[in-house]
């Protein structure tokens, strides 16, 4: 019984045993995966899914072009993301030949992409379709501001008389006579200064634009239309416009590669609308882009630019240039009309320089009399005052022979009154006692001493005074 004990026991445990490695080996199975791609490729999808919606939304969103579920941000990474024909086939080989594992995260994503019919077509198509407008309104008001600016420059008052100006002064200084200047010199003006003043040439012809054309601006605040165009690049507006086109023509051709395979739909004909919107504003923006060009070479042999430099010319440096002067002739203008403003206060300060006092202190008489007179009827008091004063003017009158008129007598009588009304409020009830020292006893018996001795000297020297 005993070896039989000793031999069962074992097989108690190999039982224990296998049924621990078995648990084991089926939590094992539960953690592998199906992985296809290489570290960097998985570590990137995994990244780049973190910024999407989740994969089971993604081919509804992309199938229905839904802005509100994948936006432009997520159609570029997308189109990052996309799986080549190797990738889906090694994940559809490995999956073939696991079917109980399961896939990794970025193989089913990638077998989800998979399985949407002309993906690169259908968001190329749904870029063209969220980028158009930015595209559109990037092109078109370039143009417009463009356009605008020129009209403006040419029925511009105060740039006409900034010219005329300048190219008089240009003559009187050179001493030839000539039809006009280069508009690159304008960059220059600021720099030039006279000898004498150290003034900029700017500086002189504000002041002789202001003077002979009262009515001129700043210029600057009239512009602002040039200031933004002076921004963009025209060359790159052109090649914009081309790519969008070529964008246009390609959307087509994938409108059709899609409609292969679903048929027709309600978002096919929707496309379809689009696109045929699209071409007819490309179009349109061609021509608005020739003809601005055409007006802007006008405007510069309008300029006195020569017909070879036309062609040459930029739009967006031609007005940085007017740009950056009228800047710089606003700020000009301001300061000498801060210089006019201070010369004319100082001019207006010497007229008046020793005459303000006595201008201010003018007051006419018969108004303060009135003043006074009403001041002084509102107390009853002061008709006893006048009736006792005017006795005493009679009495001095009668004695002196002075006479004095009424309305005299009157403001002097008012005079005294506020007088003694003042100094009788200003007069102490109780008088205040004079505080004396402590050392005052000693003080007065000094002074009595001094006066003791005195008081024989004196007897003495004039009793000698008396014998002589």
């Amino acid at each position: 019984m005993i070896f039989c004990l000793f031999l069962m026991r074992p097989n108690r445990k190999k039982r224990g045993l296998y049924k621990f490695f078995q648990e084991k080996q089926q939590e094992i199975n539960k953690t592998k995966e199906v992985i296809v791609l290489d570290p960097k490729r998985s570590n990137a999808i995994n990244i780049g899914m973190t910024k999407l919606p989740p994969p089971r939304s993604i081919k509804a969103a992309i199938l229905k072009m839904d802005p509100t579920v994948i936006n432009r941000e997520g159609i570029e990474k997308l189109m990052t993301m996309l799986p080549s024909d190797e990738e889906r086939n090694k994940i559809q080989e490995a999956q073939s030949a696991c079917p109980d594992l399961p896939l990794g995260s970025a193989e089913q994503f990638l077998l989800t992409l998979a399985s949407i019919s002309e993906l690169p077509a259908r968001l190329k198509l749904w870029s063209f379709k969220l980028d158009y407008e930015n595209v559109e309104k990037e092109i078109a008001e370039p143009l417009m501001d463009l356009m605008q600016g020129i009209e403006i420059l040419k029925t511009n008052r105060t740039f006409k008389a900034i010219l005329g100006t300048l190219l008089s002064v240009g003559i009187f200084l050179n001493g030839a006579e000539v039809k006009g200047f280069q508009i690159e010199y304008l960059a220059k003006v600021p720099e030039v200064k006279d000898t004498v003043h150290k003034h900029s040439l700017l500086h002189h012809l504000c002041h002789i634009v202001m003077d002979k054309f009262p009515d001129s601006t700043d210029l600057y605040s009239e512009i602002g239309a040039i200031t933004r165009a002076s921004r963009v690049d025209f060359g790159e507006i052109a090649a914009t416009l081309s790519k969008v086109e070529q964008e246009c023509r390609a959307s087509f051709d994938h409108l059709k590669t899609i409609s292969k395979h679903d048929g027709a739909t309600a978002i096919k004909s929707k496309m379809s609308e689009f696109l045929a919107d699209c071409a007819e504003r490309i179009v349109v923006l061609g021509k608005v882009h020739r003809r601005v060009m055409n007006r802007f070479n006008k405007f510069c042999l309008w300029l006195g630019i020569p017909l070879h430099k036309v062609q040459l010319t930029k739009p967006n440096e031609l007005c940085r240039i007017v740009s950056e002067f009228s800047l710089e002739y606003r700020t000009t203008r301001e300061r000498v009309i801060q210089q006019l403003h201070k010369k004319a206060s100082h001019r207006e300060r010497n007229k008046t320089r020793g005459k303000m006092i006595t201008e201010v202190g003018k007051i006419d008489k018969q108004d303060a009399d009135t003043e006074l007179r009403q001041l002084l009827d509102k107390d009853p008091s002061h008709n006893r005052v006048f009736s006792w004063r005017n006795q005493c003017r009679h009495s001095l009158g009668n004695t002196n022979g002075v006479h004095m008129s009424n309305d005299d007598d009157e403001l002097i009588e008012s005079l005294v009154k506020t007088v003694t009304a003042t100094t009788g409020a200003n007069t102490r009830t109780t008088q205040r006692e004079r505080k004396r020292t402590k050392d005052a006893h000693r003080k007065s018996l000094i002074k009595r001493s001094r006066t003791r001795d005195n008081v024989p000297r004196q007897s003495s020297s004039h009793s000698r005074n008396s014998m002589s």
